[in-house]
């Protein structure tokens, strides 16, 4: 079987337990469409830790600016944003189903893109730094944006803001933004492969082998380090404002950014499954959601236990990955011929001697 076949079964596979999964297991849709979100959210950040080997641990920052600048826009869209978040008991609004539907599709859009507007503005400061400094730098950013949204009592403060209610029943809500989540993957993973069969994506690897060779042989670095991080945001903004309108409220510490945990699991899911590969992150996102699902059901109270064991074997004794493992061991899988041309000749001199 060639490359291509299994690519198109896995291809297969998954759109059909995309569209399947909430018919099959409609207990799980939500759960289900957290596997995608989880998805992008490897997928994003492999962009920036695999293909450009800068590793950020910010990258939740621009999930909860989207979460909160698709909130603000669906509310300020037809109530003043400040009575509505208003801890005195302000008048309880009413969106008809034509303001939601209006609302959440501008708050999605700009959700995206003020995302990106404010990866492109911090590109140009944080990208001075390298190594663990950016690292560091970049959970700066996500720690301090916590801490002053929740300071913040127009959009709610600490206390959090509630959003729209979906106009119809539970099922319908579930169905819906699983659709969107799934979507917004596939959606993802796409433009991904396309970006990385680009001269941008050759650039971006050449800044992860050598930055300063890169930066001599005519490649402007800094340039495409901040699109390439504008990109991840772009995404990153739309899944923000998919989940806030999921869970209905949002605040800033446990959902908008939640730094210890989404922003650690899209780290870990990427290197569980194989960092600087297209399926790798892919294939760490499903298996640790699996993971984190079934451990947070049958055995509360030791899920961190797991998930740090998997974590920690991943790190010191797995660093490549899954599929960095079977791109090692089983090359032909991938197309890539074993060549045994220097056995031959050193087999051909030899008996000449």
């Amino acid at each position: 079987m060639s490359f291509s076949q299994r690519e198109k079964l896995t291809y297969a596979f998954l759109l059909g337990f995309g569209i399947l999964g909430p018919i099959l297991f409609p207990a799980y849709t939500f759960q289900i469409a957290v596997l995608w979100i989880m998805v992008l959210f490897a997928q994003t950040w492999d962009t920036m830790g695999g293909q450009m080997g800068y590793n950020s641990l910010g990258n939740i920052f621009f999930f909860g600016t989207g979460m909160y600048i698709c909130a603000i826009t669906q509310v300020g869209m037809f109530y003043d944003v400040g009575v509505y978040t208003a801890a005195h008991g302000a008048d309880k609004a009413v969106f008809t189903d034509t303001q939601y539907y209006i609302g959440l599709g501008v708050g999605l859009l700009l959700a995206a893109l003020g995302s990106a507007f404010l990866a492109a503005i911090l590109g140009w400061t944080v990208f001075g730094l390298r190594g663990p400094y950016f690292a560091i730098g970049t959970l700066a950013i996500a720690l301090s944006a916590g801490e002053l949204i929740g300071a913040w009592e127009w959009v709610g403060g600490g206390g959090g803001i509630a959003l729209p209610v979906y106009p119809g029943s539970g099922d319908g809500k579930s169905e819906f933004f699983y659709v969107l989540c799934f979507a917004s993957a596939i959606a993802t993973f796409a433009f991904l492969k396309w970006l990385y069969t680009t001269r941008f994506g050759l650039a971006l690897n050449a800044i992860r082998d050598d930055e300063d060779k890169a930066e001599a042989m005519g490649v402007h670095t800094l340039r495409h380090k901040t699109v390439a991080w504008t990109i991840s945001a772009f995404f990153l903004g739309i899944t923000g404002g998919l989940f806030g309108n999921m869970t209905g409220f949002i605040e800033p510490l446990e959902v908008a950014f939640p730094t210890i945990t989404f922003g650690i699991f899209m780290v870990a899911m990427a290197l569980l499954g194989g960092k600087g590969t297209l399926w790798g992150p892919v294939l760490g996102a499903i298996l640790f959601h699996i993971i984190k699902e079934t451990t947070w059901t049958y055995f509360l109270g030791w899920q961190w236990i797991a998930l740090g064991v998997i974590i920690i074997v991943n790190v010191v004794f797995f660093q490549q990955g899954i599929m960095g493992y079977l791109e090692d061991k089983y090359p032909h899988w991938f197309g890539v011929e074993v060549e045994e041309s220097n056995a031959i000749d050193d087999q051909a001199k030899e008996a000449t001697q």
